[in-house]
């Protein structure tokens, strides 16, 4: 028999002997290994430590713990995590029912549970998610164990009235769009999320002094953040109203924008020594001149130092211009929350957005159904910003783009995806339904028509293919064969048509071009054709 009980000071050792025979020195939360650190969690009104331990032997077999202040101030917001069970003891069921012991003891303390499971470990996601729990983000390469990465799956847990306090309608940039959408309907909430293709970023056209917070500046960024708590854009787990030395014995820092003497703006973020990740938590502005600026520096200052591996920070689901700011700066969604942050008399939904500083790779771990969906829409995402930067150098020197501003060039590049062929290889036939329209990277492609030796043309990288049957929806009028190896970006039609209607100005530009590339495509096929090609005609 097993029983589950909160930890006592006693059991320090034998939840250190847990970790280390789970994880050897890997583990990322090192007070695990440290009894004094284990009491002091044992012990702390904000955390539930909880053993499971054999009835007849009395052995600590397992051990779990929810940290019940990890929102913001009065948030509800609790982590359950830290979750072990000893090799020898597993597959009794041990971790399920430390699991429906907690949520059982804290379900009348929180509003919202969530967890950050490690996508190595099947069985922790699958264990979350018959608990109630759901998907609602993927971090990729978020968590350092040794020296590999591996990424983590966000889930959500309610209680109380969380979602009964919910704000409706929040505004989201359209590259977050996919991932809410895909939350709310597995949450079985009704999708209110509203589509804002308008929001201008914040933009920076003033430099400023740049220095770490000291006590001597606390109180004046205290009075910036008082006159500034009516919209907060940025949520996390401390608050500068929380105090200065409180806010540096967590390990906090702030960078602080100074104008002529004065502090103008601040952000707030803690470095994880551990899993080399920066979170940002906070930043307060007098007005919006200098928030570009600020991040960029953060940005520029993390680049700096070769061990950061990772950016993430939550962002309001009512603050596009956030969103969109933090998206110029190659950050990208990886997690929707409905309901996570406690505001005034309201629970607000959070975008959480993610910038990657190490080359972004594929764990290549099958999950559960519920999981992959989202991973799959999280990851995508990170596939597009590989290769929007090659997509959008190409972009400036097609035909069919010519006038679009940079701001139309980044939202196109963002609907499309990335393909490779073989040489030989048919991207479409004559006749047959246009899907996509292609942008080559590399490579070159033959454009041939049936009952002909020789190709009516060639499509070379930097050119665009398959749009005029993209855009008109007609039928393909040749075939397309690769003659090398061939790099594309990719844009599905239903994408292509759902961009052109949400954006109309685009499509006024792409129909344009569309037409004047027509002609000039018809003129070159008409001297194929009448040039003299020896017996192939």
């Amino acid at each position: 028999m097993i029983e589950i009980r909160e930890a006592h000071e006693a059991d320090t050792g034998a939840i250190r002997e847990i970790f280390l025979a789970c994880y050897d020195q890997e583990y990322t939360y090192r007070s695990f290994y440290d009894e004094h650190g284990l009491k002091k969690l044992i012990f702390g009104d904000d955390t539930l430590v909880l053993v499971a331990a054999s009835s007849e032997s009395g052995r600590i077999l397992g051990t779990a713990s929810v940290v019940l202040e990890s929102g913001a101030f009065t948030d509800l917001v609790g982590e359950f995590g830290r979750l072990a069970v000893h090799p020898e003891a597993r597959q009794r069921g041990i971790a399920g029912r430390l699991l429906e012991e907690r949520i059982k003891r804290v379900s009348d303390r929180l509003h919202v549970g969530f967890m950050e499971s490690r996508v190595a470990h099947g069985y922790s996601v699958g264990n979350a998610l018959s608990h109630g729990f759901k998907s609602v983000g993927h971090v990729p390469l978020k968590d350092l164990y040794g020296e590999r990465r591996e990424s983590s799956a966000y889930l959500v847990r309610y209680f109380g009235g969380a979602l009964e306090l919910r704000r409706n309608h929040p505004r989201l940039i359209p590259e977050g769009y996919p991932l809410a959408g895909a939350v709310m309907e597995s949450a079985g909430l009704e999708n209110d999320v509203i589509v804002d293709e308008s929001a201008a970023p914040y933009v920076a056209e003033v430099e400023y002094e740049v220095q770490h917070l000291t006590a001597a500046g606390y109180s004046s960024l205290l009075r910036i953040e008082r006159g500034r708590l009516r919209r907060r854009e940025i949520f996390g787990p401390l608050r500068l109203h929380y105090g200065f030395f409180k806010l540096k014995s967590a390990d906090s820092n702030y960078l602080i924008a100074r104008r002529k003497g004065h502090i103008v703006a601040a952000v707030g973020y803690t470095f994880d020594q551990l899993s080399h990740c920066v979170r940002v938590f906070e930043l307060i502005a007098l007005g919006d001149e200098a928030i570009r600026f600020l991040l960029l520096e953060l940005v520029r200052r993390c680049q700096e130092i070769a061990k950061i591996a990772l950016i993430e920070i939550d962002v309001s689901a009512y603050a596009p211009r956030m969103q969109r700011t933090l998206y110029e700066l190659g950050f990208l969604p990886v997690a929707y929350v409905p309901a996570l942050a406690f505001h005034r008399v309201e629970r607000l939904d959070i975008l959480k957005m993610a910038k990657l500083l190490i080359p972004f790779r594929h764990d290549g771990v099958e999950l559960a159904p519920a999981t992959q969906r989202i991973a799959d829409l999280v990851l995508s995402g990170f596939e597009q910003g590989e290769i929007q930067p090659r997509l959008r150098e190409t972009f400036a020197s097609l035909e069919l783009l010519q006038g679009l501003t940079d701001e139309q060039l980044r939202r196109l590049a963002s609907a499309c995806g990335l393909a490779s062929f073989e040489p030989n290889d048919v991207l479409f036939s004559a006749n047959t339904p246009s899907n996509e329209l292609y942008i080559l990277l590399e490579g070159r492609v033959a454009i041939e028509s049936p009952g002909c030796d020789e190709p009516l043309g060639v499509v070379e990288a930097g050119e665009g293919l398959g749009e005029i049957a993209a855009l008109a929806g007609t039928p393909h009028a040749a075939r397309a064969r690769a003659l090398e190896r061939i790099v594309a970006g990719v844009l599905p039609r239903p994408a292509l048509t759902q961009l052109v209607r949400q954006r109309p100005d685009i499509g006024v530009v792409l129909y344009r071009n569309m037409a004047r590339g027509l002609g000039s495509k018809l003129r070159r096929l008409d001297q194929a054709v009448s040039t003299p090609v020896g017996g192939g005609r």
